[in-house]
Formats: structure tokens, sequence, C-alpha cells
């Protein structure tokens, strides 16, 4: 089978998307490596900016908060992710076309539309923000994602297997632990990938729901924005595309991967 050839008003097309898509980052990365203090003007290459970042304590806390909220809400997502798509798969069959509806449901929702309502949420309930109500906020919406990526993983696996092992004595916790979870695994890390990366880099949901004292990286490099344009915030910027580009493309391979299993 021969290879067909490409139109160049597609192949164009496809240029001028990825351009339009990407220049910005690319501009971006490029002046986060300029000596000048102004963005618009390249004043020669330097390192200063990013080395500069080590001493912003402010940054340095942010980081660490944006870590270990991204990490707890990661490991809870994936968990409770992972068994509603288990559930819906082996167990509620009937429901699945109903509770999906339900699952899209907050990937669909403006993020401003969900900062609110948790806002209120835990002013009726009278929970205090800050570090806790972040994370609960960052595992709800990264929920739906993990279940979805698990859910697409469970379509390929064989379930022969686990009858298999359950016809040989193993109880259902033994065949999910030994059997269900190694096949589920590139889903799972693909999922928990991106719940991770939606967790790091959100922005809105965290501005409703964050109290004093719990301030995420993205909320720290707006805070910079609004007071001056300072070159640290395009080395900043940097990383955190940096960071985001590799998680994503883990996480495709993975999911790649998983699809093809």
């Amino acid at each position: 089978m021969t290879a067909r050839r490409v139109p160049f008003a597609v192949s164009a097309t496809a240029v001028v998307t990825y351009a339009f898509l990407h220049l910005p980052l690319l501009v971006l990365i490029a002046f986060s490596f300029n000596r000048s203090r102004f963005g618009v003007q390249w004043g020669g290459f330097t390192l200063d900016w990013y080395a500069r970042l080590a001493f912003r304590p402010d940054i340095l806390r942010a980081m660490r908060l944006s870590l270990v909220v991204g990490l707890l809400s990661t490991l809870l997502a994936t968990a409770m992710g992972t068994l509603a798509a288990v559930a819906l798969a082996r167990y509620l069959p009937r429901a699945r076309r109903a509770a999906g509806g339900l699952l899209y449901l907050p990937i669909v929702t403006p993020e401003i539309v969900a900062g609110v309502s948790l806002l209120v949420l835990f002013s009726w309930m009278g929970i205090a923000l800050g570090i806790t109500t972040i994370v609960i906020a960052h595992t709800a919406f990264s929920i739906p994602f993990v279940t979805v990526v698990v859910l697409a993983r469970l379509q390929g696996t064989d379930h022969t297997l686990e009858e298999a092992a359950m016809s040989l004595g193993a109880d259902e916790l033994s065949t999910f632990r030994r059997v269900t979870l190694p096949q589920l695994m590139p889903g799972v890390l693909a999922g928990a990938l991106l719940a991770f990366t939606l967790s790091f880099d959100d922005f809105v949901t965290t501005f409703f729901v964050s109290g004093v004292g719990s301030t995420t990286l993205p909320l720290a490099v707006y805070s910079m924005v609004r007071k001056s344009v300072e070159p640290t915030i395009n080395a900043l910027s940097a990383l955190l595309v940096m960071v985001t580009t590799v998680a994503v493309y883990l996480a495709d391979r993975l999911a790649r991967g998983s699809t093809r299993a």
C-alpha cells in the first residue's frame, strides 16, 4: 500500500495551526534566556534569571506547595478514579452510559463555575480555606480524567485471565491486585500523570479555594505579573511549560501503549 501524498493546503494549514499554538510558548522560552530586563529587546544569552529563582523564598515556597498538592491530589484521584473505572466496567455495566454522562460533566464544566461552587460548598460546610481545600478541589476535578483513561485501558484487557484466576481459588481482592491491576498499570500511570499536570498548572479553581499562606506556583506567577513584569517571570513560566510538556508527553505515550496492548 503506497502512502498518499498530503495536499499542500492541508500541510500549510497544519503548519500555521501548530505555529499559532506553540509560537508564543517558544518566544517565552527564548526570552527567558534574555540578558536584557526588557522582554522586547534581546541583550544576549544568560542563565541569570533561572539562577535568581533559587534565591526567591516566595517562589520556592509556592513550588513546594504545588508539588505537595499535586502529589496528594494525584494519589487520591488515581486511587478513586481507578476504582470507579473498574466498578463501571465490571460491576455496573448497565449504569455505565448514565454514569458516563455524569462523568464527563465535571470535565466540560467551566473552571470558574467549579471554583465558585467549591467555594460556596466549603463556606457552607465551615471548612477553612487552605491546603486541605486545594487538595480536595484538585482531587475532585482530576477524578473524571483518571476514570476516562483507565476505562479506555479496561476495554483492551483480557477478562479471561481474571476468570481463570478466580476459578483457581483466588478471591476478588487477590485477583484485582495480581491480575487486573498489572494490566491496568499503563492506564493508571497515564491517568496519574494527567492528574498531576492538571493540579500543578491549575489557577482558576485554586484561586477560589486557596486561603492565606496557601499560594501555589500559578498563583505566585499571577501575583508577580500584577506587581511588575520581572524577567524571572519568563524563566518561571518556561519551567512550568517544560514540566507540563514532559508530563503530557509521558501520559500520552503511556495512553498509546495501553490502547495498543
